[in-house]
């Protein structure tokens, strides 16, 4: 990281995101792990791939909060600081719509969304499939990892090839699990 990518990270007030983001405690994810955590590792992997600008750290840090949460007041987020509504924003692209069907959200960010919620999605999937080593329901991992190679995978390409190599050898490590296992059975 050069200089001025530290200057601008540490001018980042990310610190009432991550308190906003603490609204997540105590809700679970079905592809393990607890949904707090999940938002910090998201955003550590964007940091980690040297992305420091400031609305896609803070989106990252929240980016589950609209879509489980139902009742969550929005309003609570808009009032943030100055940058809070471009973080809505971004947040609202990368959360399922009403109705919209995981396919269908997957498509939608895929053909028309911005670079900074492909970069996010990304993130939040390499995160997922991090997760995925804990999780025993087969059949979800496998529906995880056949979403992943058809819909983040071409997102990845997209963006960031080695976000790509990544996702690529995540999605690669989980099918063997998932042999292995079956060949235990």
């Amino acid at each position: 990281m050069n200089t001025e990518q530290m200057d601008q990270l540490s001018g980042t007030r990310l610190a009432p995101y991550i308190q906003l983001a603490t609204y997540l405690i105590g809700y679970s994810r079905e592809g393990g792990g607890n949904m707090f955590r999940h938002q910090l590792d998201t955003m550590s992997i964007l940091i980690d791939y040297k992305y420091i600008e400031p609305v896609l750290l803070k989106a990252s840090l929240v980016h589950d909060i609209l879509e489980d949460i139902p009742d969550f007041n929005h309003n609570v987020l808009l009032s943030i600081d100055f940058e809070s509504y471009a973080v809505y924003n971004l947040v609202q692209e990368v959360s399922r719509r009403h109705g919209e069907t995981k396919p269908e959200f997957l498509t939608r960010i895929k053909e028309s969304g911005s670079n900074n919620a492909k970069i996010l999605k990304v993130a939040d999937r390499i995160s997922n499939m991090i997760s995925l080593g804990f999780v025993n329901n087969l059949e979800f991992v496998e529906r995880y990892i056949n979403e992943t190679e058809k819909y983040l995978l071409p997102i990845a390409a997209e963006v960031n090839n080695n976000m790509l190599t990544e996702l690529t050898d995540l999605v690669s490590s989980r099918r063997k699990y998932l042999q292995d296992f079956r060949n235990l059975t």
